[in-house]
């Protein structure tokens, strides 16, 4: 099977044979259905471009949701800002290396010039942005570059795995890719090996594509900027609850005039604190709760507390307002919160990232691709723990040397915690030999230093 050189243009009709289904048949449901048609199969009906987890579709559009989290969540919502930056900014520092093995357990970190390729500047922060927005990243390798493509003009061409001749599920044979994402136009055919597709948690509905993080949280997000609005609509309001005016019977005209000087007077942020004077016999009363009978904070806050616990950031880091109670610095709770957030958040964003990213670069046979977080300040250990393992470390190494073991080969022991790599001198402490016995020569040395002891020397 032959694929094109990329990056190019390809029509459909030109896709090569698989298995059972044809290019005829892919070629026939997509002059059927771009942007306005279908493509039957099975019996059934299914339009192209849109979100579909019915058995027998062919084609999987990725973010469907993706401009709505990016306008009404990450730039409509200050808290869904704020965790997202927390995770970008965090994200963005690590830097990929080689983590060689050695008798099957992690080892040192290595660099390599065929890294260059995912050292592009800017390019984490633009992965984690769209597995965080549309729940999935693609980047094309074009030309020794990595180029991004947006997420929701990216489509995911399926191809049917057969067992005994019926359909089980589906592996990923493609995908398409929509200049500016119209679907009315014959698509860039991209082969599996010339995209990088990293997805951290996979949508249940649909495994071989991902899901947002934000998914989960509409109710969350629509809830707290309608908390936002109403804080809004309150200060707008002389920043009093509502009001109800009743009047006595008047004619239309005179209402309207009632209303409008009313609404001049005393209605905005800068009327606040005005004494209301009325006549004519119109009474008023106040319906509604203000921000205290409404413990505005409470349920905002708890809001916030949710949004941020799903993020993976948690309220302490964020800052927010339930999660800064307690004592003035709160620095217990944000050293735990810190730990937390970089082992289950972090750490395994980095984990899947390497995972996705190494089929963009030769990976040795005796390592694989892995991340370096050592220089980023903020998951550094506190500097009293950081000093106390440096100092155990110290002091199990000299005693191995003591012990008879190699210096390179305890510090390698004790840095990948592997105690199989330890290499013995073949030297024995003087304590572990039988009286009057002479430690086997090892250097010119060695002899004189034996005779010495036997005849009650140093």
């Amino acid at each position: 099977m032959r694929w094109p050189r990329l990056p190019v243009r390809v029509d459909p009709d030109a896709l090569p044979e698989r298995r059972r289904y044809t290019t005829d048949d892919y070629a026939s449901w997509l002059s059927q259905s771009f942007g306005w048609g279908s493509f039957g199969f099975g019996g059934h009906q299914y339009p192209l471009g849109v979100q579909m987890t019915q058995p027998g579709s062919k084609t999987e559009s990725i973010g469907t949701n993706f401009g709505g989290f990016v306008s009404h969540g990450l730039k409509g919502n200050g808290i869904v800002w704020t965790c997202e930056s927390i995770r970008v900014e965090v994200f963005a520092q690590a830097r990929f290396k080689y983590r060689r093995f050695n008798n099957g357990k992690p080892g040192d970190l290595f660099g390599s010039s065929a890294l260059r390729v995912l050292e592009k500047s800017g390019l984490l922060a633009e992965a984690v942005l769209d597995v965080d927005m549309a729940g999935n990243y693609f980047g094309c390798l074009a030309e020794g570059e990595l180029v991004r493509l947006r997420p929701d003009w990216v489509d995911i061409l399926l191809d049917p795995i057969f067992v005994n001749g019926r359909p089980i599920g589906f592996r990923k044979f493609g995908y398409f890719y929509y200049e500016n994402g119209t679907r009315d136009s014959k698509p860039v055919v991209l082969r599996p090996a010339d995209v990088v597709h990293w997805m951290v948690k996979p949508d249940p509905a649909a495994c071989y594509r991902g899901m947002s993080w934000l998914t989960p949280l509409v109710r969350e997000v629509l809830g707290d900027t309608s908390f936002t609005r109403h804080k809004s609509n309150f200060v707008d309001n002389a920043a009093t609850p509502n009001m109800v005016v009743k009047l006595p019977v008047m004619s239309r005209e005179q209402f309207d005039l009632f209303k409008e000087q009313m609404d001049e007077g005393h209605q905005g942020p800068q009327q606040a604190g005005k004494t209301l004077y009325i006549g004519g016999g119109a009474d008023t009363s106040v319906v509604g709760t203000n921000f205290q009978q409404l413990d505005f904070k409470v349920v905002q806050g708890a809001g916030e507390s949710r949004i941020a616990a799903a993020a993976g950031v948690g309220a302490v880091i964020a800052q927010f307002s339930e999660g800064m109670q307690g004592s003035s610095l709160n620095a217990g709770n944000f050293t735990a919160a810190r730990r937390r957030f970089a082992d289950i958040t972090m750490r395994y964003l980095w984990q899947t990232a390497c995972e996705a990213f190494s089929s963009a670069v030769p990976v040795p046979s005796d390592a694989e691709l892995w991340y370096d977080a050592g220089d980023i300040p903020f998951l550094q250990e506190d500097a009293l723990d950081a000093a106390n393992i440096t100092q155990v470390q110290a002091a199990t190494i000299a005693n191995l040397v003591k012990e008879g073991f190699t210096a390179d080969s305890a510090k390698a022991a004790v840095v990948a915690g592997d105690m199989s790599l330890l290499k013995h001198t073949g030297l024995l402490s003087v304590q572990l030999q039988p009286p009057g016995s002479a430690a086997p020569p090892t250097n010119g040395s060695q002899p004189a230093l034996a005779a010495a002891a036997s005849n009650g020397g140093p």
